[in-house]
């Protein structure tokens, strides 16, 4: 099970590549030329998804497909770990490695404009080319990839927000209605509350354990407030919408509503069935869905709650994928292959087999690609809605921004998991994450 789970929640941080043959990276970095039929044009694919077996087979497919179908261009797949990603795309880019195509997060867009030299797509494909591929393509997500000049340096890919699991048998033991999930954080008490006298956990919201802040700065946004400034120079996540939000969560949990887990350990409770709610990214459903039928449960699901009549405001999580290849033949190269990875038939894969967002809402409504598997996992459409109010996931600039999205993480951490007075905590991080902005 913690097997599991591991690879569960790694998929969730992550998006996912393949290539048709795994290799070392910097093997892969430097193979050139063509291929023994000398008539494609081979390029490399970073990626650390290929570490991942719960995806591995499905971006394997990806690639085979695309390779099987395209007459000019072989793409090769080349395996890192998540952790060592960037280091790896740092070290090989100062050795004059780069490699062809590169997956990031889409909070690190500016770091890597700011840092490499990327070209945009709409450079590489020439605009009315770009602005056709994007016909069909969801409205929030075209923008998460531009940079201040307007044009977009990395294409969304791997995506998924955060949704509102539940264990419908659970609810009703506890008296509560299955079919009657909370949708304000005032409900999520009450219910969470209820579960607990009923003998199980309440509510997890599993945003403080993975390094990453992207599920924070939704409970955030939701409640009016922001992380950045628009000019991004100056910290926001001190100011009284942030620390009211935080505040409720800290609430939840003193209350006994929320879970006094690890978000491993609340995973690994409502996978086997005794923990209530589970606020988590919706890349975690295909698993949670064969946890249910194993587990002999009932699964539903709601959109992320709000902060009462305020709109709730999903964030993103996943990556995008980028074009670092100065040779012009192989940057054509690469975006063949990402117009087919973005494509109809790629994102039917994607979704299918590995719970992504299907990033062209219409195909599943489409017989060709995801009707049927969509009237199977109802619970897309409800992700699909969020949607239209969706926030970017904001990136901190500069080479501390890393660094600041951990003094986030754990002063919310710090919060919620004690009675210590939030602003104090939220004002103090703020102060300290100023700090470590760029001049």
């Amino acid at each position: 099970m913690k097997k599991l789970l591991t690879l569960l929640l790694a998929a969730a941080m992550t998006a996912s590549f393949a290539g048709c043959t795994t290799t070392n990276a910097n093997d892969q970095a430097s193979s050139k030329g063509e291929t023994a039929s000398g008539e494609k044009k081979e390029i490399t694919f970073l990626t650390y998804n290929l570490s991942i077996a719960s995806q591995k087979d499905a971006v394997q497919e990806l690639i085979d497909t695309f390779n099987a179908q395209s007459d000019t261009v072989q793409v090769t797949g080349v395996q890192t770990d998540v952790a060592s990603l960037q280091t790896k795309v740092q070290s090989d880019y100062v050795a004059g490695n780069t490699f062809d195509v590169v997956q990031v997060g889409l909070n690190s867009v500016d770091y890597y404009v700011e840092n490499y030299a990327l070209s945009a797509f709409e450079d590489i494909a020439g605009q009315e080319a770009y602005d056709q591929h994007m016909e069909g393509f969801a409205e929030k997500a075209q923008t998460l990839g531009t940079y201040t000049d307007g044009k977009t340096y990395v294409l969304p890919y791997t995506f998924s927000t955060p949704m509102l699991y539940y264990n419908k048998d659970l609810f009703e033991k506890a008296g509560l209605d299955p079919e009657q999930p909370p949708k304000t954080w005032e409900e999520v008490k009450t219910y969470g509350v209820a579960l607990k006298d009923s003998g199980t956990e309440g509510i997890q919201i599993t945003a403080t354990g993975d390094g990453t802040d992207w599920l924070i700065q939704a409970m955030i946004y939701s409640n009016g407030g922001e992380v950045l400034s628009e000019d991004k120079k100056t910290i926001l996540f001190g100011e009284q919408p942030a620390v009211d939000a935080i505040s409720v969560w800290q609430d939840l949990v003193l209350s006994g509503a929320h879970s006094n887990y690890t978000d491993t350990e609340a995973m690994e409770a409502f996978m086997a069935g005794n923990q209530g709610m589970l606020v988590v990214s919706a890349a975690m459903e295909s698993g949670l869905i064969s946890s249910a039928e194993a587990g002999g449960w009932e699964l539903g699901a709601a959109g992320l709650p709000s902060f009462g009549d305020k709109e709730a405001v999903p964030t993103n999580s996943g990556s995008g994928l980028c074009i670092m290849s100065q040779d012009e033949e192989k940057a054509k190269a690469a975006w063949e292959f990402i117009q087919f990875v973005t494509s109809e038939e790629g994102y039917t894969i994607i979704t299918s087999k590995m719970g992504y967002l299907p990033l062209r809402p219409a195909i599943i409504d489409d017989e060709k690609y995801l009707k049927s598997w969509a009237e199977e996992h109802p619970f897309v459409r409800t992700n699909l809605e969020q949607l239209e109010r969706l926030h970017k996931w904001v990136g901190f600039p500069g080479l501390n921004s890393g660094q600041i999205a951990t003094t986030l993480n754990q002063a919310v951490t710090e919060c919620i998991f004690s009675d210590k007075d939030v602003e104090a905590v939220m004002k103090q991080a703020q102060s300290e994450a100023q700090d470590l902005l760029p001049n």
